[in-house]
């Protein structure tokens, strides 16, 4: 699935259409250069999701958690900073993405195999200005 967003007043809705099609999927990839807006698009999912905390780039952390109006939990990954998948599995990473809670990540092509075989892509195609293409594909 394709979703078109001209400018950052698209997000709420590029957001709602994401979480629709996700329809249950608990691991999110997205994947995107440097200055995609990955963590832009981040921030606007979890206010369509009720998060109640501030969604922010947990480039230092590694790992940033969330709590939604419902109780839910979400985490939220940047593994930007991993050399190696040994230290995403030194945090933990398994015992995250089989919780069965929502996992939004940054960056996985730096920690390898460990990403679940079940997952939703998302592709931040970055254009003109605040124009981006959102490629959405199921995997697994």
């Amino acid at each position: 699935m394709l979703i078109k967003g001209d400018s950052l007043n698209d997000l709420p809705k590029v957001a709602s259409d994401i979480i629709a099609f996700a329809e249950g999927e608990n691991i999110w990839i997205l994947q995107g250069e440097m200055g995609a807006g990955k963590t832009t698009l981040t921030k606007a999912l979890g206010k369509q999701l009720g998060v109640l905390d501030t969604v922010q780039s947990p480039t230092f952390s590694i790992v940033n958690e969330y709590l939604t109006q419902n109780g839910d939990t979400v985490f939220h990954f940047d593994f930007y900073r991993i050399e190696d998948p040994e230290e995403a599995m030194a945090i933990g990473v398994d015992e995250y993405f089989y919780s069965g809670n929502l996992c939004i990540i940054e960056w996985p092509e730096r920690i390898g195999g460990l990403i679940p075989e079940k997952f939703l892509k998302i592709e931040i195609e970055n254009l003109e200005g605040e124009q981006r293409n959102y490629k959405l594909s199921k995997h697994g």
